[in-house]
C-alpha cells in the first residue's frame, strides 16, 4: 500500500491528514554542492515537499550505455538531501517532461528516427522507455517512501492531454512504473482544460492541474472532472521564462500571493512552479516553436521565489507569509542572501581561431552530396562545421534547402559571407566568391530543441542540399563539435578573426557568487575552470550569466569564451549583480 493516500477531499500520509505545499526545482539545474543549501531554504520557506522532473536525454545519453547518475545528475543523492531536510518529494520522471528543457527530456538518438511516433503506444517508443525505466528504477526504489525515503508520489507523463489520447500509452506507463516495483500515489498532470483532462488521466489515477491565476474557475473545472478526491495544481506559475530577443518576464508578487492564498484557501494541494529555477547550464536550454523558433536563454530564473542564485526575493518572504495563514511555517529567520565576489576584471589575452581548431581536431564525416544533419552525424548538441569547395567564382545565390538548424554562419576563404537564423525563416544568402576553388565553410549552432509540441525531435544543422544558382554543391566534409572535451586547444597571443576562443585567467581570495558579464562582445558561450555556463547573447534580454560559488576556488582562474563573431574589448566583468535585462511590462 503507498504511504500517500487519497481521501474525499484530501491526502492522508501514513494514514494522517497532510496537504501537499510543494516547490519545483530540479537538480539538474543547480550545481550539486548547492542543493542542500536551495533544499534548506525551501523548508524555511513553509513548503513540506520538493518537486522535480527527471531529464531522460541527460541521463541515459546513449542507448546502449549505462544510466548516468553522478555529478549534477546524481538524483539519488539529492532525494537522501531532501529526507535529511526533512521534504517530501514528488518525482515527475516523465518520460516527456518540457520544462524548456532541451527536446522536453526526450534524447536526441530517439527523437532522430522520423518513423517512431513519440509520445505514443507505437512499441519502439514504449520499448525504449521500458529498457530506460529498467536502468533508472532500481537506484532510485530505496528513496520511494515505501522503502522509508522521501518520494511520495510519481507522475505518469506530462501534460500529456495537451499533445495526445493514446490512453493505452499512458496505461503502459502505468504499469511500468508499477511492475519495476513503484508502489507509491501514481497521477497525471494537465491544463485545467476539460479536454486536456480528459484526454491526460486515467481511470483510478490522481488527476491533477496546472494554471497560475483565475484559481476559483480552475479548481472548479478540476472538480467536474473529477467529483472527488484531492485538488491539487501541480504547476502554479508565479513566474514565467525568458526567449532570446523578448523582455524579461516578471509577475508582481503580491498578485502570485493572493493567488497562492485563494488556492490555499479553498483546501487544494499545490507545487509553486518554479520555488527555485536554477540554470539551464552547456547546451541544455529547449526552445518553442509556434509562429517561428523561439530559443529560451540560459538563465531559467523564472522570476521564483529563490532566485537563480538562491537568494530569497520579493515572492520568497510573500509566499512565507500566505502559507503561515495555512500551515506551520519553522520558527526560523529567513536566509540572508549569499555572499558575492566583489568585482573583478578579467583579461582574455590568449586566443585560438575556431575554425582551425575545428578542422585540425575534429574528425570529418563525407557526405558525397548533401550535407549531413546533426541527428545523423550522432550528436545531441553544440555546433557542426560544413565544408566544401565552391568551383567557379562570382556573384550568386546561395540556397539552403529545408533551411538551417538553427543558426548559420557562412565563412568563403575564410571570410564571412552572412548569417541565416530558423527563426527568421532564413534559407537564402548572396555571396561573391572570390575564386575558383573556394572554401565554403557553414558553421551551424544548435540553439536548443523544441520542448513542446509536434516539434520536438526537429532536426539541427543543415537540413538540405545546398544549392548555388540551382546548382547543388556537394563532396561535404561534416565535423561534429560538441566542445565537451577542448584538452586539444592550444591559445596563444596572435589576435585572431572571426569564431575564436579567447582565455583569460583572474585571482580570487575565496569562493562566492558571482556574475559574467560581457559588454562589448556579441555571442558564444562561456566557461570558468572548465565548468560550462552557458550561452551568451547580446541581442539579450539576459546580460550577466550565474557563476555559482563552487565553480570558483580560491588563488588563480580560468575564464574561456567562445566569440562567434567580434569583440569591441578584450576584458570581461565578473560583478556582484546579476541583470536579467529589462522587464517585460
Amino acid at each position: 500500500m503507498p504511504a500517500l493516500t487519497t481521501t474525499s477531499d484530501g491526502f492522508l500520509l501514513h494514514g494522517r491528514p497532510l496537504r501537499i505545499i510543494s516547490g519545483a526545482m530540479h537538480y539538474f539545474r543547480i550545481h550539486p554542492d548547492l542543493w542542500a543549501d536551495r533544499l534548506h531554504k525551501a523548508r524555511l520557506m513553509g513548503l513540506n515537499t520538493v518537486e522535480t522532473y527527471v531529464p531522460w536525454n541527460l541521463h541515459q545519453p546513449d542507448p546502449d550505455g549505462p544510466v548516468v547518475l553522478g555529478g549534477i545528475l546524481d538524483l539519488p543523492r539529492y532525494l537522501e538531501l531532501a529526507r535529511a531536510e526533512g521534504l517530501h518529494v514528488l518525482l515527475r520522471p516523465g518520460p516527456f517532461i518540457c520544462a524548456e528543457w532541451d527536446g522536453g527530456g526526450l534524447p536526441s538518438w530517439l527523437t532522430a528516427d522520423p518513423d517512431i511516433r513519440l509520445r505514443s503506444s507505437d512499441p519502439r517508443f514504449t520499448g525504449a522507455i521500458d529498457r530506460y525505466l529498467d536502468l533508472l528504477l532500481p537506484p532510485l526504489l530505496p528513496h520511494l517512501a515505501a522503502s522509508g525515503g522521501p518520494v511520495i508520489a510519481v507522475q505518469v507523463e506530462n501534460e500529456y492531454g495537451a499533445y495526445g489520447d493514446d490512453t493505452a500509452y499512458l496505461t503502459h506507463l502505468h504499469q511500468a512504473f508499477r511492475s519495476r516495483g513503484v508502489q507509491e500515489l501514481l497521477f497525471t498532470c494537465d491544463q485545467a482544460i476539460p479536454e486536456h483532462q480528459a484526454n491526460g488521466s486515467l481511470p483510478g489515477t490522481l488527476a491533477t492541474g496546472t494554471f497560475g491565476s483565475r484559481v476559483e474557475e480552475n479548481l472548479a473545472r478540476l472538480r467536474a472532472h473529477r467529483s472527488e478526491g484531492p485538488l491539487m495544481c501541480t504547476e502554479f506559475w508565479v513566474g514565467w521564462f525568458d526567449h532570446w530577443g523578448e523582455e524579461h518576464h516578471t509577475r508582481s508578487g503580491a498578485d502570485a500571493a493572493a493567488d497562492l492564498d485563494r488556492l490555499l484557501a479553498a483546501g487544494a494541494s499545490v507545487n509553486i512552479y518554479m520555488f527555485h529555477g536554477g540554470t539551464n547550464f552547456g547546451f541544455t536550454n529547449g526552445a518553442n516553436h509556434d509562429h517561428a523558433y523561439a530559443p529560451v536563454v540560459t538563465s531559467y530564473d523564472y522570476d521564483a521565489p529563490l532566485t537563480e542564485h538562491g537568494d530569497p526575493g520579493p515572492k520568497y518572504h510573500a509566499f512565507r507569509e500566505v502559507i503561515a495563514r495555512h500551515a506551520p511555517v519553522p520558527d526560523e529567520p529567513v536566509p540572508a542572501p549569499s555572499r558575492k565576489l566583489p568585482p573583478v576584471a578579467v583579461e582574455l589575452d590568449r586566443r585560438a581561431p575556431l575554425l582551425p581548431y575545428a578542422l585540425a581536431h575534429a574528425e570529418p564525416v563525407h557526405a558525397p552530396r548533401a550535407p549531413l544533419t546533426q541527428h545523423e552525424l550522432g550528436q545531441r548538441a553544440g555546433y557542426v562545421l560544413y565544408r566544401t569547395t565552391v568551383p567557379a567564382a562570382g556573384d550568386g545565390v546561395l540556397h539552403f534547402t529545408g533551411g538551417v538548424g538553427d543558426r548559420a554562419q557562412v565563412f568563403l576563404d575564410g571570410a564571412p559571407a552572412g548569417v541565416l537564423e530558423r527563426e527568421r525563416h532564413e534559407e537564402a544568402l548572396p555571396v561573391r566568391v572570390p575564386r575558383s576553388g573556394a572554401a565554403l565553410e557553414v558553421l551551424v549552432e544548435n540553439m536548443g530543441g523544441v520542448n513542446y509540441g509536434p516539434r520536438i525531435g526537429a532536426p539541427k544543422g543543415l537540413l538540405g542540399p545546398v544549392l548555388l544558382d540551382g546548382t547543388p554543391l556537394e563532396g561535404w566534409d561534416c565535423r561534429p563539435l560538441p566542445l565537451d572535451d577542448l584538452s586539444a586547444l592550444t591559445l596563444g597571443p596572435a589576435p585572431a578573426t572571426g569564431p575564436a576562443f579567447h582565455h583569460g585567467t583572474f585571482e580570487i581570495d575565496e569562493e562566492a557568487d558571482a556574475f559574467l558579464a560581457l559588454p562589448g562582445w556579441t555571442k558564444g558561450q562561456a566557461w570558468i575552470n572548465g565548468f560550462h555556463l552557458g550561452r551568451y547573447w547580446n541581442r539579450g534580454p539576459q546580460r550577466t550569466l550565474y557563476v555559482p560559488a563552487p565553480v570558483l576556488r580560491p588563488g588563480r582562474n580560468e575564464l574561456l569564451l567562445l566569440e562567434l563573431h567580434a569583440t569591441t574589448t578584450g576584458r570581461a566583468q565578473l560583478t556582484d549583480t546579476p541583470d536579467l535585462g529589462p522587464e517585460k511590462p
